[in-house]
């Protein structure tokens, strides 16, 4: 049963300009450490490490969208990050208040999958957010 849909749209460019006047303050205070890795790995330029960033920021929004909250009430940027599972799909990794928030939307008996999509098609980066409760007996 589907418990949550966000989705979000953001201009690349406008994260370039946010990371051009605020830097590390900025990168350190939005993404996890295992999202800044990741675009370090994309520094083949940057505009491509700045695309990484755009929607991993989208994925973000997305997420605390389906969570019904936003950024406030507990959810903050660094307690949502995006992830790979081994298979290469991503998904949301939730800590701290985002992840008291999923636990206290997924019902008693149920596991909660967070579905991820990302794209980006410059100058826009777009992520959907599908958050499920899936019987673990069925899944």
């Amino acid at each position: 049963m589907i418990i949550g849909i966000g989705s979000d749209l953001i201009d690349i460019r406008r994260v370039a300009k946010v990371i051009e006047r605020h830097g590390d303050r900025f990168l350190d205070r939005v993404f996890t450490e295992a999202e800044r890795a990741r675009a370090g790995r994309r520094a083949k330029s940057e505009k491509m490490v700045v695309a990484t960033y755009a929607k991993r920021f989208a994925a973000k929004e997305a997420c605390s969208k389906a969570l019904g909250t936003g950024i406030r009430r507990g959810v903050w940027w660094r307690d949502m990050g995006v992830v790979n599972l081994p298979g290469g799909r991503p998904t949301m990794q939730l800590t701290g208040g985002a992840l008291a928030r999923l636990e206290a939307l997924t019902p008693e008996g149920y596991d909660a999958r967070i579905d991820l999509s990302i794209t980006d098609d410059w100058p826009l980066a777009q992520a959907f957010v599908i958050i499920s409760a899936v019987n673990p007996g069925k899944a």
